[in-house]
């Protein structure tokens, strides 16, 4: 009987110190957004911003990065979902249900006015994408 509740006390603290290390790993992958293999932001910081012109066109992704002063460059593609916050009024519409990987811009453009944003969202907690959201010039 006691070898029995031991063995379940070492099973259940097992248990916990593997969903712990799970959770060690959320935000732990450095991504961004790319338009046509080009980092989206100007710069990889807090100071940076996102932004594209409304006739923009090419493959959107957002993929794993190597950074550099100079910028990023990217590796693996990863899924993501897409929704625009609307200029007036800060509303948030999904634009697919499905995550992708890749998107042509214009498919997404022609459903944005100037001044509404472009918002991204990762799948897996795993990856850090602070510049989230792109402005349509």
């Amino acid at each position: 009987m006691i070898r029995k509740n031991v063995n379940l006390l070492l099973a259940g603290a097992m248990l916990l110190c593997s969903v712990a290390s799970i959770a060690q790993h959320s935000f732990s992958d450095c991504s961004a957004a790319f338009l046509n293999n080009r980092m989206v932001v100007d710069e990889y910081s807090a100071k940076g911003k996102c932004a594209v012109s409304v006739s923009a066109t090419g493959m959107l992704t957002v993929n794993t990065a190597d950074l550099t002063p100079e910028g990023g460059k990217p590796r693996d593609q990863i899924f993501f979902r897409i929704a625009i916050r609307d200029k007036s009024t800060g509303t948030l519409v999904m634009l697919a249900g499905e995550a992708v990987k890749q998107v042509e811009i214009q498919n997404v453009l022609k459903k944005c006015s100037k001044g509404d944003h472009i918002v991204l969202m990762t799948t897996e907690s795993r990856y850090v994408l602070p510049h989230n959201e792109i402005l349509v010039l």
